[in-house]
C-alpha cells in the first residue's frame, strides 16, 4: 500500500483498516516506510486518535512484527505484571517470587530505567553476578524449574515498537494514548503470558500528568488487552510520593529483601501484595483478592518468598547470600542527611524531583548508554502526613565519587513540602479496572 494514502486517510480523521495498519507496521520493520512518513502518521494519530478497533489492530500487528513466545509447553498458568513506571517502585522484586510460591509461573520481561523512573533490570544487576540477558530456551527452562525469572526483552520481540518509540520520543507524540497502549501491550502479548496485571501510576511521578489521563490509560489498556484474548486487569496507584522508602538500585533490592524477610512493610508491600493477589485471582489460584493477599502474606511469614527469591538469583548467576546479608550489595561512599528547616507536617512531595535527585547522584540515566552507580540513591525518612521538627532528617543521600551532591541536595530540598496543617490522607490504590 502507498504510505501517502494511509497518512492522508488518518490526517483527515478516517479509520484505518486492519490491512492498512498491518502494512504500516510491516513498513516500519522492513524500512519501506521512511522515518518522515512514519513520523507524519504518528502525528496524525496523535491529533485524530484511534478507535478501539484500530488500536487493537495496531497492538496485534506490533506484537506479530517479530518473534512471539510460545510458553504453552510450560505447565500451569503463566503470568506477568507491568508498571507504567515510578520512583521507589520495587514491586516486581517482591511479588514475582511470592506469586511463584503459590504455584503460578512468573515469566517476567522487564526494562531499564530512563529519566527519573527506575528500571527492574538495573536493580537486578546490583546483585553481584546477576545475569538478566538469557536466551529463550534457558528462560523457559528456568520458569519451568524455578517458577520465575526476570530478564530483559529480546531484540526480536515486537521490533516495530523500538523504531516507533524512538520516533515518538523526537516528535512529541510519547503521551499519545493509542500509541502508549499499543507499545506496552504489544510486548506483553508477544511475551506469551496468559494473565497480565498492570500497575498504572497517577501523580507527580507518573508518565501521565493527571488522574484523568492515568485512569483513561488503565481503562484502555485493559479493554484492548482483553480484546486480544488474554486476561488483563489494572490497578491505578498513587505516585505523589515514592512508593518505597529506598530509591536507587542496590537500595531498592535491599528494601525488597527486607519485605520478603518480614522486616519491613508500608506502601510498597501493600501495592506489591495487591498486584500479586489480582494475578492469583485472575489465574484462578485464589477465590478473591483478599484471599490472595492472605496467601502471599503467608509466604512471607513462612520464609518461602525470600527462599524463592534466592533460588531465582542463583539460577541467574547471582549471589543468593544477599538475601541473608544485604551488606553484600554495593554500598555508597558517603551519606548526607537533609534536615527539615521548620516544624510542621509533610504536606506533599514532588516525586519527579526525587527521582531526578537519584538520577543526578548516578542511580538513573538520561540516555540508554549512560553508566550507572548501582550503590547510590536516597533513603526517605518521612512520608506524607508525618510530623517533623526543625532539624529532623527528611532523607539521607547515598553519594558516590561522581555524584552531583549539590544538585541532588537542592532537588530534594524543594521536593519535600512542609506546612503547619496535617494533610488529608490519600488512598494508595485509587481504582481497580477489571
Amino acid at each position: 500500500m502507498n504510505p501517502c494514502d494511509i497518512i492522508r486517510k488518518k490526517r483527515f480523521g478516517g479509520e484505518l483498516t486492519e490491512a492498512e495498519i498491518r502494512a504500516f507496521v510491516d513498513g516500519v520493520v522492513d524500512g519501506s516506510f521512511a522515518d518522515y512518513q512514519i513520523s507524519a502518521l504518528l502525528m496524525a494519530i496523535c491529533i485524530n486518535g484511534m478507535t478501539d478497533r484500530e488500536t487493537l489492530a495496531l497492538t496485534l500487528a506490533m506484537a506479530k512484527s517479530g518473534d512471539t513466545l510460545d510458553l504453552s509447553d510450560i505447565p500451569g498458568v503463566k503470568a506477568d505484571k507491568h508498571s507504567t513506571g515510578g520512583v521507589g517502585d520495587t514491586t516486581s522484586l517482591v511479588l514475582v517470587p511470592l506469586v511463584a510460591c503459590c504455584g503460578l509461573k512468573m515469566a517476567k520481561m522487564s526494562g531499564r530505567g530512563l529519566g527519573f523512573t527506575g528500571g527492574t533490570l538495573d536493580k537486578m544487576e546490583s546483585i553481584p553476578g546477576m545475569k538478566v540477558e538469557m536466551d529463550i530456551e534457558s528462560f523457559k527452562r528456568q520458569v519451568t524449574e524455578v517458577g520465575c525469572a526476570i530478564i530483559g526483552q529480546t531484540a526480536e520481540l515486537a521490533p516495530a515498537d523500538k523504531t516507533l518509540y524512538a520516533l515518538r520520543d523526537v516528535t512529541s507524540t510519547v503521551d499519545c494514548m493509542p500509541l502508549v497502549v499499543s507499545s506496552i501491550l504489544s510486548k506483553k502479548i508477544a511475551a506469551g503470558c496468559d494473565v497480565v496485571v498492570l500497575d498504572t501510576k497517577a501523580g507527580s511521578g507518573a508518565i501521565m500528568d493527571t488522574m484523568e489521563k492515568s485512569r483513561k490509560l488503565a481503562e484502555m489498556m485493559v479493554r484492548i488487552g482483553n480484546l486480544s484474548g488474554k486476561r488483563f486487569s489494572a490497578l491505578l496507584t498513587d505516585m505523589d510520593q515514592p512508593l518505597g522508602n529506598y530509591i536507587g538500585n542496590a537500595l531498592e533490592v535491599e528494601e525488597a529483601i527486607d519485605i520478603l524477610a518480614g522486616r519491613a512493610g508500608g506502601d510498597l508491600k501493600e501495592v506489591a501484595l495487591t498486584l500479586g493477589a489480582h494475578i492469583l485471582r485472575n489465574a484462578g489460584a485464589a477465590p478473591s483478592v483478599e484471599a490472595g493477599i492472605e496467601m502471599l502474606d503467608q509466604k512471607i511469614a513462612s520464609g518461602e518468598g525470600l527462599k524463592k527469591f534466592a533460588e531465582m538469583i542463583a539460577a541467574q548467576g547471582g549471589d543468593p547470600r544477599v538475601c541473608e546479608d544485604t551488606g553484600l550489595l554495593p554500598k555508597a561512599k558517603s551519606l548526607i542527611d537533609i534536615p527539615a528547616d521548620r516544624d510542621g507536617y509533610i504536606s506533599s512531595m514532588t516525586t519527579s524531583d526525587i527521582g531526578n535527585a537519584a538520577k543526578v547522584l548516578g542511580a538513573g540515566r538520561e540516555r540508554k548508554t549512560d553508566a550507572l552507580d548501582l550503590s547510590v540513591g536516597i533513603v526517605m525518612k518521612v512520608r506524607v502526613g508525618d510530623q517533623v521538627k526543625k532539624g529532623d532528617p527528611l532523607c539521607t543521600l547515598h553519594v558516590g565519587e561522581k555524584s552531583d551532591r549539590v544538585g541532588a541536595y537542592n532537588l530534594m530540598k524543594r521536593s519535600i513540602h512542609i506546612s503547619p496543617e496535617k494533610p488529608e490522607k490519600k488512598p494508595l490504590i485509587l481504582a481497580v479496572v477489571e
